[in-house]
């Protein structure tokens, strides 16, 4: 029996995994004895996790069998739909997991490790007391009516029946010092009384109490102490001196059958593993953000993109040394493992669409259903295939780690088979792929035409779950092409033509090249277009940005040159037109146009010597010529070779720049705008821009660049999709001791973290644009291998890979990001200083 219900998980991390287990068995007989009162939906939700604990992945006939011969709640067949649903998205789940995740639910509801304890108050009315660590609690049936926290209470006692609470004068104040319950019988009483004091020695008290000498020949009151260690005691006993662990293995024999013979029910699963992906998502959004949520709100990601250490225990690293160690070192593992950590990363960004975004604009009955069935009825089956694809390379990950059917004999370890098969398969997709041009237009059109859909899209960019612009999330099949073909490419070179997985690999690499070719020219097309959209609706004072025909070049920050001086503004360079803008004061963070120059005709020249300014160059245009500088001599030769190469492409283009300005700014294209009415306008604008509920993430590029004073090109932006990456990392502050696991996304230039890859939304992020990425010094006294560092400023992170491969593909996606503010321009001589941070 548990005697001390934690208030947090991750204080179980300094025991064993066995006592963990013991938890989850104490969680297993309270739902099944009704004690862990929890909705259904929650009930149903821990129960899935208990079943992939039993018996491991989900199988339709071995869930039936075993929930059929074990009961795991008073209610089982009315929701065991429900359970069998929740445990198919456990895939890859290991049996500690399970516990972990068990806990980790259990702990949220109000009923936790509540034990009642049947009394009357003075007025003969029936309660139930119960004790937990923050004190005494009073329930009426199971609604809690009073707690009264222990830094209340100044004294407990017992009388006979009498179980008597003496409060601190400062809380009860000029009424009844003394609270006073009747219970059953004496001995009830002591019993109880005895658990609050354990409860609060164990909880509130820093040292463990010294028993007291005892009377020569009269003694007063009970002679029970608490005798064991307190939290604390036991916490700092861990830290200092390290956990003892004894070995502890939960058998794996009935893990591995598929169809149950007997009516065991006992607990045994294999060793840890690597957290898996969800299978299909079967939870209501609502349900899942409210359940199994973080409390908090995420860091802003540009003042402070750092996560709390607390639970920076909960990964041990003698455990990860161990975890390490048993993974095979073959380089083919590593790239095998890279296409599942990435499959499942890109499985979470189709649910935005399939999941949440569907359940968001049903609700509101806010899409037509011509739209929704051009929407869903191309992405639904590709979601489907993924699932499937998923769960194979999971299990063949599993066989060659050797963590899961140990008894399988065969050849496993290769990927090559597995990639053939589903490359080839993924043939049949084309025509979805393809549709994904008209699905983008007619989404942004109906959400232009229908103001509800317009609100609907708005708020869902507002959730958590949406951590990149939406339209973002329909460019993922295509771009998931590309990432298989690299890393085929990769596979194949790491492979002699005599191995025996050379030949799959070089089928697959075949096949899925054949597919990507056939969408690039689309995949160009369809990236230019939702990075127009989003700007359309980042920006305030220009209509009509998608006009066909338009294409983005570079995003940036310069100082322009005004009667105050230099003045910071956003500059966005297009096909056939320089847009430069202001961040406004206001509500919604956008940006607010201030002029647009079309190309048609401009010259630009290098001017440091006529201005005296640094990295200063002119822009002469029909209209006016602008002053500009940039942040370093790079930054500058990126922005007068992209103008130059504009200038020149719009002289070819027979359509002339003029057709687009038609929604521009009005007679103020002829005259220099000052500073002064620059201010005044960004007042009225911020009035106006109340209104709009439009979400603007402080991590695009747009506000990146702002902040960190650099600029992004639409190549830079093609060389990202290229680089994404996902898997578990260990993270260092620079002035913290322990290492805490996380799982890290890398996309669109930047970090997010999540607690695991299971969670829908990240719980902070760290735009990398202006950040540098490399190896520890020795100042730095990080004695551990797999180690980069990244810094910003005085921001500084370090970050531990689990092998060498992976170590040099975290470096190499990092820098691909960091090196688009510090990567030499063709304009500037070789030899020339490499200015990272712009500054």
């Amino acid at each position: 029996i548990i005697t001390f219900f934690v208030p947090r998980v991750v204080c179980l991390a300094v025991l064993f995994f066995f006592c963990r287990y013991l938890f989850s068995l104490q969680m297993k007989r309270d739902l099944m004895d009704g004690r862990l009162v929890c909705t259904e939906n929650t009930g149903a939700l821990l129960a899935s996790h208990l079943v992939q604990s039993e018996i491991g992945d989900y199988d339709d006939v071995a869930d039936r069998d075993f929930l059929r011969i074990n009961k795991l709640l008073p209610y089982q067949e009315k929701v065991q739909e429900r359970i069998m649903e929740l445990h198919r998205r456990h895939l890859g789940q290991t049996p500690a997991e399970s516990d972990f995740q068990i806990l980790e639910i259990a702990r949220k509801l109000e009923m936790y490790g509540v034990r009642f304890h049947p009394a009357a108050d003075r007025e003969g009315t029936k309660i139930n007391l119960a004790v937990a660590h923050m004190g005494l609690q009073v329930f009426q049936g199971h609604t809690k009516i009073n707690t009264f926290n222990w830094s209340k209470i100044r004294k407990l006692s017992f009388k006979r029946k009498r179980f008597l609470i003496k409060l601190h004068p400062e809380v009860h104040g000029p009424h009844q010092d003394t609270l006073e319950f009747m219970m059953a019988s004496r001995d009830q009483c002591k019993i109880f009384w005895k658990i609050c004091v354990e409860y609060h020695s164990f909880f509130r008290l820093f040292d463990q109490p010294q028993p007291k000498s005892k009377a020569i020949l009269f003694t007063r009151g009970s002679s029970f102490r608490y005798s064991g260690r307190t939290q604390k005691q036991l916490v700092e006993y861990v830290k200092e001196n390290g956990a003892k662990r004894t070995p502890y293995q939960r058998l794996i024999e009935r893990l591995a059958f598929v169809f149950p013979s007997s009516t065991d029910s006992v607990v045994d699963s294999p060793q840890l593993s690597p957290f898996a992906s969800k299978g299909p998502l079967c939870l209501s959004p609502s349900f899942q953000m409210s359940t199994l949520s973080l409390p908090g709100q995420a860091p802003s990601p540009l003042q402070s993109p750092i996560l709390s250490e607390v639970g920076s225990t909960a990964r041990l690293e003698e455990e990860e040394e161990g975890r390490r160690k048993r993974y095979p070192t073959d380089k083919a593992y590593f790239i095998a493992k890279e296409i599942l950590t990435t499959e499942r990363t890109y499985l979470k960004d189709l649910e935005v669409i399939t999941v949440w975004f569907r359940s968001a604009v049903i609700k509101e009955n806010a899409m037509p259903e011509g739209l929704m069935t051009l929407l869903f009825s191309n992405i639904d089956p590709i979601y489907e295939f993924h699932r499937g694809f998923l769960k194979e390379l999971d299990q063949r990950l599993a066989l060659w780690e050797g963590r899961s059917n140990a008894h399988v004999k065969g050849d496993y370890q290769r990927i090559g088979d597995v990639m053939l098969k589903n490359m080839c398969a993924l043939k049949e997709f084309t025509n979805y792929l393809q549709k994904h041009d008209e699905v983008l237009t007619e989404l942004e059109k109906a959400s232009k035409r229908l103001k509800k859909l317009e609100t609907v899209y708005k708020e869902f960019e507002l959730q958590k779950v949406c951590y990149l612009p939406l339209n973002t999330f329909l460019l993922k099949p295509i771009q998931r092409l590309m990432h298989y073909k690299l890393i085929l490419e990769r596979l194949c070179k790491h492979y002699s033509p005599a191995h025996r997985d050379h030949d799959d690999c070089k089928e697959a690499l075949k096949e899925v090249a054949e597919i990507a070719t056939q969408l690039q020219s689309s995949l160009i097309r369809l990236e230019n277009f939702q990075k127009l959209t989003e700007l359309q609706r980042d920006l305030i004072g220009i209509e009509n940005l998608t006009a066909p025909g338009r294409e983005f070049i570079r995003e940036g920050c310069l100082y322009k040159l005004t009667k105050k001086g230099l003045q910071q503004r956003m500059f966005f360079l297009f096909s056939d037109m320089l847009l430069y803008t202001s961040k406004g004061v206001t509500a919604t963070n956008q940006f607010k146009v201030h002029g647009q120059l079309p190309l048609h005709g401009m010259i630009v020249e290098e001017s440091e010597n006529e201005w005296s300014v640094p990295h200063c160059f002119t822009i002469y245009s029909a209209q006016r010529t602008i002053v500009v500088a940039a942040s370093s001599k790079v930054e500058m030769g990126k922005w007068i070779e992209d103008l130059n190469m504009a200038i020149d492409m719009s002289k070819k283009s027979q359509e002339k720049s003029s057709i687009f300005l038609d929604a521009g700014l009005g007679d103020r294209s002829s005259d220099e705008v000052s500073l002064e009415q620059e201010s005044e306008d960004d007042m009225n604008s911020s009035r106006t821009s109340l209104d709009k509920q439009t979400h603007h993430r402080a991590n695009t590029t747009m506000h990146v660049c702002w902040h960190r004073n650099t600029s992004v090109s639409m190549s830079d932006h093609s060389l990202a999709v290229e680089n994404q990456l996902s898997g578990y990392l260990l993270r260092k502050f620079k002035n913290s001791n322990g290492w805490q696991k996380l799982w890290v996304v890398f996309t669109n230039f930047c970090l997010f973290f999540y607690k695991t890859h299971q969670d829908d939304f990240p719980l902070a992020s760290l735009p990398l644009l202006g950040y540098t990425v490399s190896t520890p010094e020795e100042s730095d006294s990080i004695h551990k291998e797999y180690v980069f560092k990244l810094q910003f400023k005085s921001h500084v992170y370090f970050f531990r890979a689990e092998s060498e491969y992976t170590f040099e593909r975290w470096m190499e996606v990092i820098k691909s990001a960091a090196s688009t503010t510090g990567r030499m321009s063709l304009l500037i001589p070789k030899g020339g200083p490499m200015e990272i941070n712009g500054n």
